[in-house]
């Protein structure tokens, strides 16, 4: 009797919505199930058109589906019609790079598809994610992933004061024009000796893995970095203090001439808890 790993499912289902991964730069890494969806979809929601008839004319298939956008600008309005094509056919959902959904257009589809009722599946393949965090070589037995990095100056300083007490690694995309800035302020709220692993290229031809502490990451990144980056920061070792228990401490620093506010950013700063929280727990115990 086989075991069901080594059961032959059917290569598409009859109806519904199937998710494909597809490589994130290397041809070699597309599986011959993303072929086969390729070649026999009914309709294939892609990111970009182009691409997805580019993938396809690399891997040597002819796709007999129709091929229509589905990108984060139209999805919430291309939603209703890829639904009714997936009651009676298959709608093969792809993106650029990897995953659909994970950063990536594919949620209105997918949610959709649940509520209705309609049959979901995936072909599973290629990660940014999961590919940076394993070759990191940082404690990433536990993570989160938190999509891209703020853009602006002060949402990214809240992100990463949330994460001075987050034990579990964080994965992250970042622009190669705001990577440096990003390692920057992260050194400044984490760290300076918080490691990390800047990962870029993955899987093409001048993939890179650089690793080190966020002040040293920093540091080469002021040099320029260029390509797709996924970021990797791992964890801290040690909870988040409770500010309600350091507003002695504080106080202790006021009474020793130094400003409440001040005081209450440094000691925040010492023991890894936002500095609003902390002075606003010194007002109320004043």
């Amino acid at each position: 009797m086989a075991s069901d790993a080594q059961t032959t499912q059917p290569a598409l289902p009859a109806t519904g919505v199937v998710l494909a991964a597809t490589p994130l730069g290397n041809i070699g890494d597309a599986t011959d199930r993303l072929r086969d969806a390729l070649a026999n979809a009914d309709v294939i929601a892609a990111e970009d058109t182009r691409r997805a008839r580019a993938l396809a004319a690399a891997l040597g298939v002819a796709p007999r589906g129709r091929i229509v956008s589905n990108f984060d600008h139209n999805e919430d309005a291309r939603r209703e019609e890829l639904l009714r094509d997936a009651r009676t056919g298959v709608v093969l959902v792809v993106t650029d790079a990897g995953m659909p959904i994970v950063s990536d257009p594919g949620l209105a589809l997918v949610a959709a598809a649940h509520d209705a009722g309609v049959p979901v599946t995936c072909i599973p393949g290629p990660s940014a994610v999961t590919t940076a965090l394993a070759l990191s070589g940082l404690n990433v037995g536990h993570f989160i992933f938190d999509g891209f990095a703020p853009r602006k100056a002060g949402a990214r300083e809240t992100w990463l004061e949330s994460l001075r007490g987050e034990r579990r690694a964080v994965c992250f995309f970042e622009s190669p024009h705001r990577i440096e800035a990003t390692l920057r302020d992260a050194a400044r709220v984490l760290g300076e000796d918080r490691r990390a692993a800047v990962c870029r290229e993955l899987t093409k031809t001048y993939e890179e893995v650089k690793r080190g502490t966020l002040g040293e990451l920093a540091a080469w990144a002021a040099d320029g970095v260029r390509g797709e980056i996924t970021v990797v920061i791992e964890g801290g070792t040690a909870e988040a203090a409770d500010p309600e228990d350091l507003v002695a401490e504080v106080l202790r620093r006021v009474d020793a001439g130094q400003r409440m506010k001040d005081a209450a950013k440094d000691v925040a700063k010492e023991h890894g808890v936002k500095g609003g929280e902390l002075y606003d727990a010194v007002l109320a115990q004043r």
